[in-house]
């Protein structure tokens, strides 16, 4: 029986982060002997991108990854970067015995239940309904999270970063009329708009891709756990950018971000980790509320197909209020999200300051980061505190008896499920 519908006493907390490649195993024991556990599925809000310390990870082949070098493919099983910092295991959870991170950084619907590495820009593990297979076998599955949809066939958040972060720096340092200093033609230097981030369409069909991915996990579950009773938590996400930055970062060398060229002001904005146009700042929060929405109707929606299975809807966007990047002066130290970090190459060295760089400098540390995005996959995720809070939120869900709840964080840093 779930432990979230008995009362037991608090277990020993196993780290397990490794995911499990989907191989033969002996028959299933009876789900009275197995050990329950507590499971993450999705994306990199789940896996701990951002929280450092990560764990090698089983490849398709069943080989563990460790690190393989900053120039490694980015196709590499261990730039699924699961952490043991991830929200799943800072969650107070009573009666789990064992935790299995079976999430991936740049996640899709479609690894859900295919291959990751059968797909464009996947990486080499398998499909984490296998995985998810293989951890039956041996627990009894009380409660999944998952996080799906922020990245998909129509947009992904790092492209969705990426885009909004270049166009503030190309406009930082190079002027208008510069076409020579740019390769491979200009980059767009005005701030990003709802329809440079997601459009109506565009969300609509990612609603049905995660929708699919996501009856395939419920389905699924049905039939491999060993009691079949278990809490699926569909998490949403938390935007790492304040509605408006704190006043101290609007102007530097009296230049704004509304005129020609604010190099210092770029430089200043970088460091703090927040390199973004504020006329961004509002598209980009719809965005994230975008995002929930989808969740939401998900969640919605399979619960009308599954009305025997416990579904709740975690409610996120609020959880870091007070204490996002630029948010307030010292930022990004007192942050619950990464800033933008960039290398000047494969290096292993971020670059904390652009001060004294030229526009072709700017250029050449920007291209690193498309060449070889495992050296800036870390940038505006939730770091090892901010999982923190996030495990805070995951332990009020898993208890709660509602089916739509809200995790938020007040000003004075505490932090409410409801």
């Amino acid at each position: 029986m779930s432990v979230f519908r008995r009362s037991v006493l608090a277990a020993a907390l196993a780290l397990a982060t490794v995911a499990l490649p989907a191989a033969a195993a002996p028959a299933r024991p009876a789900a009275a002997a197995l050990p329950t556990a507590a499971v993450a599925l999705g994306d990199s809000f789940i896996s701990g991108e951002g929280a450092g310390a990560y764990a090698p990870v089983v490849d398709v082949n069943g080989v563990a990854q460790g690190f393989p070098g900053w120039s490694a493919a980015n196709a590499n099983a261990y730039f699924c970067h699961r952490s043991p910092n991830a929200s799943l295991f800072q969650a107070d959870l009573p009666g789990i015995s064992a935790r299995f991170n079976l999430a991936c950084s740049g996640g899709q619907p479609y690894d859900i239940a295919g291959a990751s590495a059968t797909r464009a820009k996947g990486r080499q593990v398998a499909a984490q309904l296998d995985q998810l297979r293989t951890v039956a076998r041996t627990h009894d599955i009380d409660l999944v999270l998952v996080g799906l949809g922020s990245n998909n066939s129509s947009f992904t958040f790092g492209s969705v970063a990426e885009k909004c972060a270049n166009r503030f720096i190309a406009d930082a340092w190079t002027g208008w009329w510069e076409f020579w200093a740019y390769l491979g033609g200009p980059v767009e230097q005005k701030p990003c708009t709802d329809a440079d981030l997601g459009t109506a369409a565009q969300f609509a069909a990612a609603t049905t891709e995660a929708t699919t991915a996501l009856r395939r996990l419920l389905t699924t579950l049905d039939e491999v756990d060993a009691d079949g009773q278990h809490r699926v938590v569909f998490q949403d996400y938390t935007n790492p950018l304040p509605p408006e930055l704190d006043q101290s970062y609007w102007t530097e060398d009296s230049r704004d971000d509304t005129r020609d060229k604010f190099r210092a002001l770029g430089a200043e904005r970088y460091a703090a980790g927040c390199p973004i146009h504020r006329a961004s700042l509002a598209p980009g929060h719809r965005f994230s509320q975008g995002l929930g929405t989808l969740v939401s109707s998900v969640r919605g929606t399979l619960a009308g197909e599954f009305p025997q299975d416990d579904l709740v809807y975690l409610n996120v966007q609020r959880a870091f209020d007070g204490a996002r990047l630029c948010e307030s002066t010292g930022s990004p130290g007192n942050a619950l999200a990464t800033p933008i970090r960039l290398m000047d190459g494969p290096t292993g060295t971020f670059v904390t300051s652009l001060s004294g760089y030229d526009k072709l400098d700017i250029q050449r540390i920007a291209n690193a980061c498309g060449t070889y995005f495992q050296t800036c996959q870390e940038s505006w995720h939730p770091n090892a505190a901010g999982h923190k809070v996030l495990g805070r939120c995951l332990a009020g869900a898993a208890a709660t008896g509602a089916r739509t709840v809200s995790c938020v964080r007040a000003s004075d840093g505490t932090v409410r499920v409801s």
